[in-house]
C-alpha cells in the first residue's frame, strides 16, 4: 500500500489524480464539436416536407420542416434557397397510431379486449445533397415512434408525442449529416 506517514495519500488517491490528468491532457488533443462537414460548408437549405402519410396529421408538415430548419440553423451553416452547398428534402411517408398491449377486461361484459397501449409511429423518407463534398450525399428512411397508455386522451396528447418523435428522427439525421459518427 502506498501511504505517505500521515494516511492522506493512498494508492487510490493517486490514481484519481492519475485519471484527472490524463483526461485533462487528452481533452486538448480531440475538440467535441464532432461535425464532419467541410470548412468550405456555409450553406443549407431545408425544403418543406409534405406528408404523404395515408393518416392524416393537418400540422404534421409543418411542425416537422420548421423544427428540422431550426436544427441546423443553430449551427454556423446560413439558410438560403439558391445555390444551397447543403439540400435536404424529402416526404413524410407514415403516420399511425396501433395499439400495442393489449387487455381483456374479465369484468366488462362479453368479455371486451381493448387496447392497454398505443404506438405512435412516424416514417420520414430524406434526400441530403451535399455539393461540396458530393460522396456524403444519401437517400434514407427514418423512423421513430413513443408508446402511450390508451387511457390517455388522444386529443390532449398527440402534440406532445409527435414532437418528441419529430425530436428523435430530427436528431437522427443532424447526426448522419453534420455529427457523422
Amino acid at each position: 500500500m502506498n501511504n505517505f506517514q500521515n494516511g492522506n495519500f493512498t494508492s487510490d488517491s493517486g490514481l484519481k489524480i492519475f485519471y484527472f490528468l490524463a483526461l485533462f491532457l487528452l481533452s486538448g488533443c480531440y475538440t467535441f464539436d464532432g461535425s464532419s462537414l467541410s470548412a468550405d460548408t456555409k450553406t443549407i437549405e431545408v425544403r418543406t416536407f409534405p406528408n404523404n402519410a395515408p393518416l392524416m396529421n393537418a400540422s404534421l408538415s409543418q411542425q416537422f420542416s420548421t423544427a428540422l430548419q431550426n436544427r441546423f440553423l443553430r449551427t454556423s451553416l446560413k439558410g438560403t434557397t439558391e445555390n444551397p452547398d447543403i439540400l435536404i428534402e424529402g416526404e413524410i411517408t407514415d403516420y399511425s397510431i396501433t395499439p400495442t398491449t393489449i387487455s381483456s377486461s374479465v369484468n366488462a361484459p362479453g368479455g371486451n379486449i381493448q387496447a392497454a397501449q398505443n404506438k405512435l409511429t412516424i416514417v420520414v423518407r430524406v434526400h441530403y445533397e451535399n455539393k461540396i463534398e458530393p460522396e456524403k450525399s444519401f437517400d434514407r428512411t427514418y423512423s421513430d415512434e413513443a408508446v402511450f397508455s390508451s387511457d390517455l386522451d388522444l386529443n390532449a396528447i398527440e402534440t406532445s408525442q409527435v414532437q418528441l418523435v419529430n425530436e428523435r428522427i430530427i436528431n437522427k439525421i443532424f447526426n448522419d449529416i453534420v455529427a457523422y459518427w
